[in-house]
């Protein structure tokens, strides 16, 4: 083919003294040598002219026009047409047909659909090669939430509630999964994957995602991927591991980028004419447009999403495990407390005594709490149900050998009061008759008993004696000053008043003058 004569190698090879056989023994034909030489001639060109010039150049010179065709096609505005396929339910079709129509406007020929992929293509090589990716039957999934959101109408107030989309493709098959959801949070996040491979009814080794917090904690340039602990619990629950894209780099699951896009035009734009008043309705329409997109025919490959899929895709998923993922929330960093138990929303769970004062993580299911130090689970619980606050879930083996654990009660209260002292029985029985339900008053009654963790017993009762000179029903509050000050050790006691019951009138109590210090002048 003459285009690819290398003409300013032959010119410059002929100014060497080279004869045109030895010219064409460089790789050239003969026929090819002469028709540049001549060319030269005709023109006037030697090599002094085109030492300077670049190769195309002086293939120009000497052939003007010479492999040049002019399309009889109208040319696109392919800066255009990529722009606007980034725009939401945009698609290579509905471009073309923009284009057909706009030429039939202006009485210029349109090219075919084949041609404008074929040319958008070339087009895409020129601004910026963009790699195909290989894929295998059953390998990989690829999610992600779609950027278009659909919405809630609420029909009596019109307030609209914003509804995201889980989108999920397998590259093989191109088979797509969409669940609406009303929040992105984490747990959602694993619900979502769990219907998802119900929806596929199997699932494979790979889990490609983005690098969001819900399931990546950390994905540096170098070094290990951190993941999500409960991210990490479902992919393992499912045979697979998380893979996660690249960061900033959408071109590593283009899968599901690709079925974001069309999930805009088959399933919002499809649906943008509805009002949905509840989520379980919005999903069945979704389903609806979902299927109706996987068994719509391939444009360039026979079949469907869902033919193939189903052909030679859905036998080699792995088979779903006989027991549903259930979804965790972890706790970390909770201490166990002097009483051997961990708190979770005010209510207590029992840990090996052994760990007492120790920091340990837990693993909160719907129906169970677990606790581990590390990676070595220590004990499980069934969870309170909730509303439930100040229960105990305590087993006696996580307890040390001797008493086991007891509620308080007024027994065990007065067994404590009893080994102190005969005056402070007499405070706590007092506390007791004070109050119209017995367990109303534990709490005034182990807040006088709990003196004698800071005091001795022998002081403790010494201030019970002390306040009951005074005091029909001392309290914390009267003992606790005669400690601080040391009224019990000293015996030098001050008055304590407490409202006369037989002198008080309907007017209320009246102080003597006594009180006001009137006797002593």
């Amino acid at each position: 083919m003459v285009r690819k004569i290398k003409a300013k190698l032959v010119l410059r090879l002929r100014a060497d003294g080279f004869s045109r056989r030895q010219i064409a023994a460089q790789g050239m034909s003969r026929h090819s040598v002469t028709a540049v030489l001549e060319a030269a001639d005709r023109e006037g060109i030697g090599w002094d002219e085109v030492a300077s010039v670049d190769e195309a150049a002086v293939y120009a010179r000497l052939f003007p026009g010479r492999g040049e065709h002019e399309s009889v096609y109208a040319e696109p505005d392919w800066k255009l047409v990529h722009r606007e396929l980034a725009r939401v339910g945009v698609t290579l079709k509905l471009l073309h047909s923009e284009y057909v129509d706009r030429c039939r406007s202006e009485g210029s020929m349109a090219m075919g659909y084949d041609r404008f992929c074929r040319n958008y293509q070339q087009h895409l090589l020129i601004s910026g090669a963009v790699s195909r990716v290989g894929h295998k039957a059953g390998q990989s999934v690829e999610v992600d939430w779609s950027g278009p959101t659909m919405q809630l109408t609420d029909p009596v107030t019109g307030r609209a509630t914003r509804v995201y989309l889980f989108v999920a493709a397998l590259p093989f098959s191109r088979f797509a999964f969409v669940e609406p959801t009303l929040d992105m949070r984490q747990d959602t996040w694993l619900r979502t994957h769990a219907a998802m491979f119900d929806w596929f009814g199997g699932s494979v080794p790979r889990i490609v995602p983005d690098n969001l917090k819900t399931g990546v904690i950390k994905h540096p340039a170098e070094g290990e991927i951190v993941l999500n602990d409960a991210y990490r619990e479902l992919a393992a629950h499912y045979s697979a591991a998380v893979l996660p894209g690249r960061v900033r780099k959408p071109k590593d699951k283009p899968s599901v980028e690709g079925t974001v896009g069309n999930i805009a035009t088959a399933v919002i734009a499809q649906l943008r004419g509805r009002q949905f008043a509840t989520l379980a309705e919005l999903r069945a329409a979704i389903d609806e447009r979902v299927h109706a997109y996987n068994a719509e025919p391939f444009q360039k490959r026979e079949g469907s999403r869902q033919s193939v899929f189903e052909a030679e895709e859905r036998t080699l998923l792995r088979p779903l495990p006989a027991v549903p993922f259930e979804i965790s929330r972890w706790a970390y960093g909770r201490r166990v407390g002097r009483n051997g138990h961990v708190v979770w929303e005010k209510n207590f769970y029992s840990v090996p005594f052994a760990h007492i004062g120790r920091a340990v993580d837990l693993r909160v299911t719907d129906t169970m709490l677990e606790v581990f130090a590390g990676h070595e689970r220590l004990t499980s619980h069934l969870l309170a149900p909730p509303g439930v606050t100040n229960e105990h879930r305590t087993r006696d083996a996580d307890l040390p050998d001797g008493p086991r654990y007891r509620q308080w009660d007024p027994q065990r209260v007065r067994e404590w009061a009893g080994r102190i002292g005969e005056s402070t029985t007499t405070v706590v029985n007092r506390v007791f008759e004070s109050v119209p339900v017995e367990e109303q008053g534990l709490d005034a009654a182990l807040a006088v008993l709990r003196l004698s963790r800071r005091y001795s017993a022998a002081r403790v009762e010494a201030a019970c004696v002390i306040a009951l000179a005074s005091l029909r029903s001392p309290r914390y509050a009267h003992l606790r000053p005669i400690l601080e000050t040391g009224q019990d050790q000293t015996g030098r006691r001050i008055p304590i008043f407490e409202p006369d019951v037989e002198t008080e009138s309907a007017a209320g109590y009246v102080r003597g003058a006594d009180y006001y210090a009137g006797g002593t002048r």
